[in-house]
């Protein structure tokens, strides 16, 4: 059995309209073209469903009985065509993103506030996690993707380079190290050093031994939230070092950043996404806009 929806929506314009000319001019063929429509549905179904006499014609019983059910049939279609339409245009959707902590109350903000501007339609969801939990988020699902600091490779995980930024310090305005333009890593010996827990400072003293042998990352204080590290900066208890997209939140509990040198040493972050899974129109588009968004502001080298 082969029907075509240009049979069954000949069949519902001829019902709806009681008439071949009507049904015709609705759907925009020749009555001749309809005509044949029909006849190739009656004769793929082994029913007839149209009556026809030189006067008028009218649904057989089997016609009569068919004609809601395809009505809902094309209605239900018309309704995912037009949510698909919606969805390729981005007037509506839903976009889950994960991120850690401190780029969910930095940069990311920034972002959706530009996007949503352009998509008012869009949903955005931001996922705030710690930083380790981003890669198993989109692993599970929980998010369209995710956007974080470089992991161990996952075959599972696809990976693409967003930005490369260099650490900075960051201390009280009035602290000595406000003088230079610069600090290098063994300036940081002088001040107790509060740093974040897990990965960030193991990578980072992996890092720093890497550059200088004789170098590693030694905190005084270790914590779980860069939020709290600056608190804690702010209140006199220590300097710390932080990557340069958390300027807004720096600026917000009143301290300065410098760069840091000998070695300068930097931190890639990513976006990450389940391989072989293609993103939603709006996930897509958002993720899109973010490429764009950090390609045309200063500061973010790839």
């Amino acid at each position: 059995m082969n029907i075509t929806l240009r049979q069954l929506r000949a069949f519902i314009a001829v019902s709806r309209t009681g008439s071949f000319t009507l049904a015709a001019e609705s759907l925009f063929v020749t009555q001749s073209a309809l005509s044949g429509l029909i006849k190739e549905l009656e004769s793929s179904l082994g029913l007839r469903l149209i009556d026809r006499s030189t006067r008028r014609i009218q649904l057989s019983d089997t016609g009569r009985e068919l004609y809601p059910l395809v009505g809902k049939i094309l209605n239900d279609l018309d309704t995912v065509l037009d949510e698909v339409a919606n969805l390729k245009a981005l007037k509506k959707g839903t976009v889950r993103v994960a991120a850690p902590q401190l780029m969910a109350c930095t940069l990311l903000p920034e972002v959706i506030a530009a996007y949503s501007a352009e998509h008012p339609d869009i949903r955005i969801r931001l996922v705030d996690c710690a930083v380790e939990s981003v890669v198993s988020r989109v692993f599970s699902g929980e998010v369209d993707f995710g956007v974080g600091p470089e992991r161990d490779p996952n075959s599972d995980i696809d990976a693409t380079t967003l930005f490369e930024l260099p650490f900075v310090a960051v201390f009280p305005p009035d602290h000595a190290l406000a003088k230079q333009k610069t600090v290098s890593w063994g300036d940081l010996e002088a001040w107790p050093l509060i740093a974040l827990q897990g990965q960030f400072t193991e990578r980072l003293s992996v890092d720093l031994h890497t550059a200088m042998r004789e170098k590693s990352l030694d905190p005084n204080t270790t914590v779980a939230f860069m939020s709290t590290a600056l608190s804690m900066v702010s209140s006199g208890l220590g300097i710390t070092v932080c990557i340069p997209y958390a300027a807004s939140l720096v600026r917000l509990y009143g301290l300065e950043m410098r760069p840091l040198v000998e070695p300068v040493v930097t931190r890639r972050f990513y976006t990450f996404s389940r391989n072989g899974r293609s993103l939603t129109p709006a996930s897509q588009s958002f993720q899109d806009f973010l490429f764009r968004y950090i390609g045309e502001h200063e500061g973010y080298a790839k």
